[in-house]
């Protein structure tokens, strides 16, 4: 098994889903600032100035706590037990924009990748080895 370990990092896999891990969390993060920041205050707007981060269910508050019931960051800080529908909401924006743009890199790489091997496939044949050979041959019989 270790054997076949050294045989999966050597054969370059392991980096090349390093370097893509590594992308796509900093892709991950522009898409996340694209649907908080642009995105759901744009929504929020069409929907009444309603801000999804706030949307939740308390379900009960810890001992002690005084601060804002409506706060959700603040009912987060303090352990409150709640159900955040509009992080999820938001959560679900991020997934369908991060999907739609993979959507759209795999589609047009496959269709670079066709053109490319329709490049290949009109590309005028070369002479065969054999008609190499027979014309090497009529040469040197010429000459002799």
């Amino acid at each position: 098994m270790l054997k076949d370990f050294k045989d999966f990092i050597a054969k370059g896999n392991v980096i090349d889903l390093a370097v893509a891990v590594i992308i796509a969390g900093a892709f991950g993060t522009i898409v996340a600032s694209l649907t908080d920041d642009i995105i759901m205050p744009f929504v929020g707007a069409l929907f009444g100035g309603a801000d999804f981060s706030n949307y939740f269910i308390l379900l009960s508050t810890p001992e002690g706590y005084e601060g804002s019931m409506t706060d959700y960051a603040a009912l987060k800080e303090a352990g409150a037990a709640m159900i955040g529908y509009g992080s999820f909401i938001t959560a679900i924006i991020n997934f369908l924009i991060l999907s739609f743009i993979i959507f759209l890199l795999v589609r047009y790489a496959k269709k670079v990748m066709a053109e490319f091997e329709e490049k290949q496939d009109e590309a005028p044949a070369g002479p065969t080895e054999i008609e190499l050979l027979t014309e090497i041959r009529d040469e040197l019989k010429k000459r002799s």
